[in-house]
């Protein structure tokens, strides 16, 4: 129920600036506004304890005074931020802020005597119904409601893995041996010889089978072992229960000596008995690193070949262990079998005439999750063949009395009620997207921001703290990472269909999203306080409000690959923060722009991703709130000079093929993220004035004019210095690499902060500023000198965190061998023309080789030191482009790279391309 704060969270800051900023707000209001301030932040600790308890073990009394809660905050949000949009709306930047001008407008707009009434009125009816509020929350005793929910604690449905025969599971033979051997790795199951103790992290999201896996791996190893033990932690750990619970197991008249021990004494009991004996424990379920850490110091290490086994979801715990094992999905296969052993029909009963089409969007559906496979076949199971398309087009959490469903509902609210609070609204914010969407990271981190989900901390940007939310997610399974190939750049996320069932019920439940176009997230029939609209492929009508819902109250409005039968829907909207149309389009509309855009004047967020909007006209200037602009991929080329006037604007990006003027960019001083499709002198001489600029990215080539290129280049460079919070720099051409020669690439001192520096251009050589540490966090390194010597190679290899290196050389630039002793510790990818040889104890991690083979010279260099990757122990991939090579040179290159895979220890995966 954390949902029920509604706008809470953000209004207290904006109650606290109405008092203490220059608002000049009249004696009696202020007063008002204090102790509105002080009783709403005792709402709040309230709220926070209703957050704790699931939905369905909710007073009914409690969760109505919890939602009157939401709607109020709403309420008074809306008309704060209106007061604020009267005031300085025109004039919203700091610098004005503090300006005589300023001050003098507030001075003239309190000066109407109707506005000071209508404010006073206002603030008055507020502090009444806050008050009403306060009255009942006494009335239902709302702060005793954590307490009260202790009783109803159910027993947690996993615990029916722990027995199942192991005759009934499926697909369980491979992972338990991979399991197997990573655990047993050093030394085998039947010696007593002194080996370390062994821990291995079983990670992943609920339904996945964690618990099954490590039972199973628990009973095939555990008569090898003096000591054996399995207990389960769970999200509340009660450490005395867990030590009691591991004695239990190994020593029952320990455990009955024990029951008066407090948890040190516990723990010295678990190490005296454990010591110098050869022990297999399972911690399962564990969900937070310090319980862990706790429990470590009773498991001692007697050098007896002793293992230990934990399972979570949690990413962070998983990474105490020495390994960590990612559950994967059952293959198609055995989710086949699992599925008709589930039906009672077996693996070869396949009855003539069963859907099988149906059969394999189903299980499409559950995305190889045995929960998802187990809980869909009981569904189906007393059903007939006809009607699994209604429950295909129906699965998710629906009203059917079913074990198994109520079964998997349980344990997937589990993570969700583990979520801190700020942490809910931002995955039930995800529901706004449809099934198998790639959600861009930056995109959804901006919007998190403009929707107020992300509160400001001293010292910490924004989006920096919308990041930490998305990691965080991740970290505890509940959203999937998408990784740019071969970079380890999370750039965007997928939502399991399980999950995303989960939080589209939760937030119809909440009444957090509507949702229309989706076959399983119907509207709610009442539409009177909706907040944020979505639509997912549908036509829309011209007015969306056209099924009651009251347009005038949303914030949020969210279209992706929809049909707008008109450009002026937006009319109806007063409020509105978020406007995000992403692959949408018109219909019978020749004339794309938005009409009614410059009144939404509390927009925080405008999105048009691949929608063919051809014109943003001068109106867009009226946004003084506008933090996010976003226009990839529409029809746009130029911009109004009105857009150098949203002061507040953190983010910008332009379509590929915008040729506007860009003169204003020096006036948009909060510039976080910027990529352009073009870079003029004006620009670079604005580009300096932007100091908060985190991430940069420039398009060269269109002049036309290598020597303009360079020097326009030179002065980017000069400017980019200025900007000390820059993380990430990309600057590529339109066509190969751009040639700026020596002295434009010399004497630069770049951010300390560059995590990424892609520079794809051609250089003399290593520039003298591209050093470990000038850069020390430098991650992501793509650059094409024209000569690489072994001091080079040395200098890179020092760079403590560098993951990737691109070496785009030239042809005939011959690396030097690449040397041990410590270089590139972390380097996982490693891409150049030509090729390398690996000594000894070089690059220690590198997983991916990738090399580009274009002469006959590069060709016999290449079936030499492809040998070498002998040396490289983590090596999992080889990547070999032949370019224009005769058959001769690629025949011979390919030979020698078979032979280098079939001696090397790993299982590589090849690839050659010929280009």
């Amino acid at each position: 129920m954390e949902l029920a704060t509604g706008a809470m969270r953000s209004l207290l800051p904006k109650l606290v600036e109405l008092v203490e900023g220059e608002y000049k707000l009249q004696t009696g209001v202020k007063k008002d506004v204090e102790s509105l301030s002080r009783e709403l932040e005792s709402i709040e600790v309230a709220l926070a304890k209703v957050a704790e308890v699931p939905l369905d073990k909710l007073d009914k009394q409690v969760r109505l005074w919890a939602t009157n809660v939401k709607q109020l905050s709403y309420e008074m949000e809306d008309i704060v931020d209106s007061f604020m949009v009267r005031v300085e709306g025109s004039e919203p930047d700091a610098d004005l802020k503090r300006s005589k001008r300023f001050r003098k407008k507030i001075a003239n707009f309190f000066k109407k005597g109707k506005t000071r009434h209508q404010i006073a009125d206002k603030i008055q009816d507020i502090k009444v119904r806050v008050k009403e509020v306060a009255d009942l929350r006494d009335r239902y005793k709302v702060d005793d409601v954590h307490a009260n929910q202790a009783a109803t604690n159910t027993i947690d449905p996993r615990m029916i893995n722990l027995f199942k025969d192991q005759k009934e599971l499926v697909g369980i033979e491979e992972p338990r041996k991979d399991l197997i051997k990573r655990l047993m790795e050093g030394g085998d199951v039947v010696s007593n010889s002194k080996l370390q103790l062994k821990i291995v992290s079983i990670f992943g999201f609920g339904g996945l089978g964690k618990t099954t896996l490590a039972k199973a791996v628990y009973d095939k190893l555990q008569e090898e072992f003096i000591c054996k033990a399995f207990i389960s932690v769970g999200q509340k750990p009660n450490l005395k229960k867990a030590f009691m619970d591991i004695l239990r197991q190994l020593d029952k008249n320990s455990y009955l000596n024990a029951t008066m021990l407090d948890e040190l004494q516990l723990i010295d009991e678990l190490r005296e008995l454990l010591e110098n004996k050869r022990y297999l424990i399972v911690i399962d379920d564990i969900w937070d690193k310090s319980s862990w850490n706790i429990m470590k110091y009773a498991l001692i290490d007697s050098n007896c070949g002793s293992r230990i086994i934990t399972t979570t979801r949690i990413f962070e715990v998983a990474e105490e262990a020495d390994d960590v094992y990612k559950q994967k999905p059952l293959s198609s296969a055995t989710s086949k079998e699992l599925f008709y052993t589930r039906l009672s029909i077996g693996k070869c009963k396949i009855i003539s005439g069963q859907p099988i089409e149906i059969s394999g969007k189903i299980l499409q559906k559950c995305g190889g999750v045995p929960l998802a496979i187990i809980t869909i076949a009981s569904l189906l199971a007393s059903k007939p063949w006809e009607d699994w398309s209604e429950v295909y087009d129906s699965i998710g959490f629906g009203d059917g009395a079913n074990i198994h469903v109520d079964n998997t509902r349980e344990i997937l609210l589990y993570s969700y009620y583990d979520l801190p609070c700020y942490l809910r609204a931002c995955l039930l914010h995800l529901s706004i997207y449809p099934e198998d969407h790639k959600i861009q990271k930056n995109t959804l981190i901006w919007k998190w921001v403009a929707e107020g989900f992300v509160h400001e901390k001293p010292g910490v940007g924004l989006f920096e703290l919308g990041e930490r939310y998305f990691n965080e997610l991740i970290n505890r399974s509940l959203i999937q990472p998408v990784e740019e190939p071969y970079k380890s750049i999370i750039y965007a996320c997928c939502v399991h269909d399980l999950v995303l069932d989960m939080i589209c019920y939760l937030s119809k439940e909440e009444n957090f999203v509507t949702i229309h176009g989706s076959s399983n997230n119907e509207p709610q029939p009442s539409q009177s306080n909706v907040r944020r609209l979505a639509f997912q492929n549908i036509a829309m009508d011209e007015e969306p409000n056209s099924d009651n819902t009251q347009i005038h109250q949303v914030r949020s409005f969210n279209a992706i690959m929809c049909r707008v039968n008109g450009r002026s829907f937006l009319s109806s909207f007063q409020g509105l923060r978020i406007l995000s149309m992403e692959r949408c389009t018109f219909i019978n509309d020749g004339c794309y722009h938005l009409e009614n855009l410059g009144r939404l004047l509390q927009l925080r967020y405008l999105g048009l991703l691949g929608t063919p909007i051809t014109e943003l006209r001068e109106e867009i200037g009226n946004l003084r709130f506008l933090q996010v602009l976003d226009l990839r991929r529409t029809r746009i080329k130029e911009l109004p000079e009105s857009v150098g006037q949203l002061r507040r604007l953190k983010c910008l990006r332009l379509p590929d093929d915008f040729t506007g003027a860009l003169c204003w960019i020096g006036n948009l001083v909060l510039l976080e993220e910027i990529f352009l499709p073009y870079v003029s002198l004006e620009f670079v001489k604005e580009l300096v004035k932007l100091t908060e600029l985190r991430e940069y990215g420039a398009w060269f080539g269109k002049s036309d004019d290598a020597i303009v290129d360079s020097i326009v280049f030179n002065n980017m460079m000069k400017s980019l210095e200025q900007l000390e919070m820059l993380q990430a720099i990309q600057v590529s051409c339109l066509v190969g690499w751009m040639h700026v020669g020596r002295t434009n690439c010399e004497g630069y001192v770049l951010s300390r902060h560059l995590r990424r520096l892609e520079l794809r251009v051609a250089i003399e050589k290593l520039p003298a500023w591209l050093n470990s540490s000038s850069l020390p966090n430098l991650s992501h390194l793509t650059v094409g000198p024209n000569a690489v010597e072994a001091q080079d190679m040395e200098v890179l290899g020092r760079f403590p965190e560098l993951i990737y290196l691109d070496l785009n050389t030239d042809p005939d630039v011959i690396i030097p061998d690449i040397m041990g002793g410590g270089a590139f510790p972390k380097l996982r990818y490693y891409f150049t023309i030509g090729s390398s040889r690996f000594l000894q104890g070089a690059m220690p991690s590198l997983e991916c080789v990738q090399c580009y083979i274009r002469d006959e010279r590069n060709g016999a260099k290449f079936e030499r030191d492809i040998a070498s990757i002998g040396n490289l122990p983590c090596l999992d991939r080889v990547q070999v482009y032949f370019f224009d090579c005769e058959s001769g040179t690629r025949e011979k290159g390919e030979a020698a790279l078979r032979q280098a895979i079939e001696v090397h220890p790993n299982n590589i995966t090849v690839k050659v391309d010929y280009w």
